[in-house]
């Protein structure tokens, strides 16, 4: 079986080792076996195969969490259980055995490998462990990190992460200036409200649960309970307080975070729309670069193929143009077949068609305007009698 970079026409031997290099960096003897694994994993089949098991497997581990179920059907679990790890196995595997170095360039294949890993880890721990309810339940728990494979078939689900990692710099900052806001407030909060005998100790009291009232304000999620509280201590000044922490922490910095996650969405969902067009264009020319490097090739082979029999290479290429179907591509030196001759002449046809438009047009006027004068002419010249009798 021969590979795809093989058979290509137009491919001299260093370009197609050259690709082969890309997933094959080291010497092997079997790269026809190795490209052919390539091709068999980034194949749609292969991502549409490993979506659907990933997604069974999220089934699955949903309906163990029904205690009579998992108690029933205990031993088909563990069997699909295996089942699904054995396949993450193999293809863990296979990508491995295909380019073991550029493997763990890909921070997506390192995740895959430590969901991998952390799959066999707890399913050792949990084998004959399972009158231990809370290790199982926690292993349990654990597993479903697998689901986090889709990640890497999901286009979306990668722009998203891509994303994520982008604007962690900037939400840091925003998140820094949120902390030092609620630390500030914090220890103004404490000193106003945490009296040990009169103020609100429960939220005010400490600095721990300071933060957290604070907390529960900046998201604005029970913040009439906790004014309602101060109230009944007597801080009835304390409208202030809340108003401008809810103002400061909410309607800035916590619709600040929003906004930059949704600026930084909308930048990697255009820079990915701009890399697929890129990529496009470069399989466009790509295909045309083939194309003219096939033509000239035949060409020359057209060239070396002169005998005794064809006198010159144009009755070579009549006699050539005679056995092709109409369908066939030939190669023709014409000048009335060229393209720029073809687009001057249509340009030159619609030119020719607007002026036989504005022609008729003025024609149409001109006859309207002798219509008229025929008219006016008539009306006012009298019958040849009449004149003779005057």
């Amino acid at each position: 079986m021969e590979s795809e970079l093989a058979i290509k026409p137009g491919r001299s031997p260093s370009e197609t080792d050259g690709r082969r290099s890309a997933f094959c960096p080291f010497r092997r003897k079997d790269t026809e076996f190795c490209a052919y694994l390539h091709r068999l994993l980034d194949s749609p089949v292969f991502t549409i195969l490993m979506i659907c098991i990933i997604s069974v497997n999220a089934v699955f581990l949903a309906l163990e969490t029904d205690y009579r179920l998992r108690l029933h059907s205990s031993t088909f679990f563990a069997l699909a259980d295996a089942l699904i790890l054995s396949i993450y196995t193999t293809e863990f595997l296979l990508k491995l055995y295909v380019d073991p170095i550029a493997y763990w360039k890909d921070g997506y294949n390192v995740l895959d490998a430590a969901i991998l890993f952390m799959a066999f880890l707890l399913y050792a721990s949990t084998t004959g462990a399972a009158t231990h309810f809370h290790s199982w339940e926690m292993a349990k728990g654990l597993q479903a990190l697998r689901i986090l494979k889709l990640i890497k078939y999901s286009n979306g689900m990668r722009i998203f992460t891509k994303a994520l990692g982008q604007m962690v710099k900037t939400v840091m900052y925003v998140l820094i200036l949120l902390f030092l806001l609620m630390f500030i407030f914090a220890i103004l909060g404490h000193g106003l409200y945490g009296d040990p005998e009169t103020g609100d100790t429960e939220n005010w009291g400490n600095m721990e649960a300071a933060f957290f009232t604070l907390f529960s304000l900046v998201t604005v999620d029970g913040w009439t309970d906790l004014q309602q509280k101060l109230e009944n201590h007597g801080f009835v000044n304390s409208h202030a307080f809340t108003i401008v922490f809810i103002l400061l922490g909410f309607f800035v910095f916590f619709n600040m975070f929003i906004g930059v996650v949704i600026i930084k969405m909308q930048d990697s969902t255009q820079r990915y729309e701009q890399e697929c067009r890129a990529a496009k264009k470069a399989a466009v020319w790509a295909k045309k670069q083939m194309i003219l490097k096939k033509q000239q090739e035949e060409v020359n082979k057209l060239h070396q193929q002169k005998t005794v029999q064809h006198k010159a290479f144009n009755e070579l290429v009549d006699n050539f143009k005679k056995t092709l179907r109409h369908s066939d591509s030939i190669i023709v030196d014409d000048f009335c077949a060229s393209i720029p001759f073809i687009d001057l002449y249509l340009t030159v046809l619609d030119l020719q068609d607007d002026t036989m438009d504005r022609l008729q047009d003025l024609y149409r006027e001109l006859l309207g305007i002798l219509n008229t004068i025929s008219e006016d002419t008539e009306g006012k010249s009298l019958p040849i009698p009449e004149k003779i009798q005057k």
